[in-house]
């Protein structure tokens, strides 16, 4: 059984929103968890983090459109994603990391299969 599972990838025109939801088998509030993300033919790059605190942390080109939280009473990881542009079509994944909890892959250990976003321009 997958310790993390994506879900709520979609289609979506421009300019629309998608929520997507990673589900832990572990406890989310502990952990550094994260959302990254790769379109065909280019690296996975993280996009968000939020650490045991609840601090967040966005790249630039996320920052002020996505928002991630958790839910730790359904041990959830949340990305809501606002003004959706055709450049954020890509496989999303969830993962669950440490040190600084920073969106940089090789913090990150253990990872869910991804679920696929494409946007329409």
């Amino acid at each position: 059984q997958d310790r993390l599972v994506e879900s709520g990838g979609g289609s979506v025109q421009a300019g629309g929103s998608l929520s997507l939801t990673c589900q832990s088998r572990s406890y989310v509030r502990v952990h550094c968890m994260g959302w990254f993300r790769q379109a065909p033919g280019k690296e996975r790059e993280g996009i968000a983090t939020v650490d045991h605190d609840g601090r967040t942390t966005y790249t630039d080109s996320v920052k002020d459109r996505f928002t991630v939280s958790k839910d730790n009473t359904k041990n959830t990881l949340n990305l809501q994603m606002n003004s959706l542009q055709a450049e954020d079509s890509a496989i999303y994944y969830c993962a669950i990391g440490g040190g600084s909890c920073r969106p940089l892959q090789q913090d990150f250990t253990t990872w869910g299969r991804g679920t696929q976003v494409t946007v329409a321009a």
